[in-house]
């Protein structure tokens, strides 16, 4: 089976039993990426792609005790072909870039789910089918494939007037025009440093044909065969003046405006993309980036493999990070002095906020607590403790 058979083994055929295709609504919703450059710009990618690295690092798990042969197997990966990594982090790109993003589901040659696809598609519409609802994809190389509504992940972001997807980027392109131009202009600027021009009267030359021809004997004798860097300017020209070309481009707060809209629409700033927030920084790029995504993957995936039975016994997909790894170090160290003797962290959960790997046979699986809160082997009462009871 092929990547193609795994995806869409549903498909459904055309048949007079079943009916014909039909729009659920009059308004066919289609995206795209912003003249299909947005992606391309250096400013946006790297927007982007800070957000779908620390996306990235969200830890996938799986509760309860429904459908175990599938649980066994989301342990492992999304599918056979990525890692969770690979998986949220292209999720996040096709989410920032269409603000919609599908989760298809991979199945098996019985047509059971075993996995998850992130998928890019170039548009889609919402179908009727037999009174079922389908949703139909155009995929980048011009095919198309369909699958119940019911067995799809969506995700999106500014979703306002659509009922499934996410708003167009329309709204960038103001910012990205301005980035275009100043692109632009920028090189325009370097080739017209390297280049040089003169505005000059010629005398006593009526006829335009002589002209013309004084204007090719001056540059083939002053600009392809004199190498010395001196001009000869012969009395037939006068008012010799050199025209100089002053290409506009944006100055540096009107830079630094455009970075700054480009930052807003996507969530990031500049220190998130240099990698130098740290500390309460970070978590707060957590609190607005990365757990809005982590709370609506979690609901979309759970919803999508699980029936409502099975969720409310307790089956559910946890998107999860640690929120104390966005700590400096000196706070993580701090924060185990703090917790880890007075029995509140194990030794492995220590380790693990400072990105070291468990202690061996499970010697890491024990919470140490110091000396003074212990006496003959039993817990000894804190100061605090033997005050409040004598009174």
């Amino acid at each position: 089976m092929g990547l193609i058979d795994k995806l869409f083994r549903r498909e459904p055929k055309h048949g007079a039993d079943r009916g014909s295709w039909q729009t659920l609504t009059a308004y066919v919703p289609v995206f795209s990426s912003w003249s299909g450059e947005l992606y391309e710009s250096e400013l946006v990618r790297a927007a982007v792609d800070a957000r779908a690295r620390h996306i990235s690092k969200l830890e996938i798990t799986v509760q309860g005790s429904a459908r175990p042969a599938l649980q066994r197997r989301l342990r492992d990966g999304p599918n056979e072909f990525q890692t969770w990594s690979q998986f949220l982090y292209r999720l996040s790109t096709i989410l920032d870039m269409q603000n919609t993003a599908f989760i298809t589901p991979v199945l098996n040659e019985y047509g059971e789910t075993v996995g998850l696809w992130p998928l890019y598609c170039s548009s889609f519409e919402l179908v009727d089918y037999g009174g079922e609802a389908w949703i139909r994809f155009t995929l980048g190389n011009g095919s198309h494939a369909a699958l119940p509504l019911k067995s799809v992940g969506i995700m999106n972001r500014y979703q306002y007037k659509q009922d499934f997807t996410g708003e167009k980027n329309t709204a960038l392109s103001g910012t990205m025009e301005l980035i275009n131009l100043q692109g632009q202009g920028i090189q325009e600027a370097v080739k017209n440093s390297n280049s040089y021009r003169f505005m000059a009267r010629a005398n006593n030359l009526i006829a335009p044909e002589d002209l013309v021809k004084e204007r090719k004997r001056f540059i083939q004798q002053n600009m392809q065969t004199d190498d010395s860097g001196v001009l000869l300017f012969p009395n037939t020209w006068n008012d010799i003046k050199q025209v100089e070309s002053k290409p506009y481009t944006v100055d540096t707060e009107q830079v630094k405006l455009i970075q700054t809209n480009v930052f807003n629409y996507f969530g990031v700033n500049e220190k998130v993309l240099q990698n130098s927030a740290a500390g309460d920084e970070l978590g707060a790029f957590f609190d607005g980036a990365v757990e809005p995504f982590s709370i609506q993957f979690s609901e979309v995936v759970t919803r999508q493999l699980f029936t409502d039975r099975e969720r409310a016994n307790g089956a559910e997909v946890l998107a999860v990070a640690n929120r104390l790894q966005y700590m400096k170090t000196s706070e993580k160290i701090n924060l185990i002095q703090q917790l880890g003797d007075r029995g509140m962290l194990m030794i492995d959960e220590a380790r693990a906020l400072l990105n070291y790997a468990p202690l061996p046979n499970g010697a890491g699986q024990r919470v140490p607590i110091r000396g003074e809160y212990y006496f003959n082997g039993e817990e000894r009462e804190t100061d605090e403790e033997a005050r409040d009871q004598s009174l």
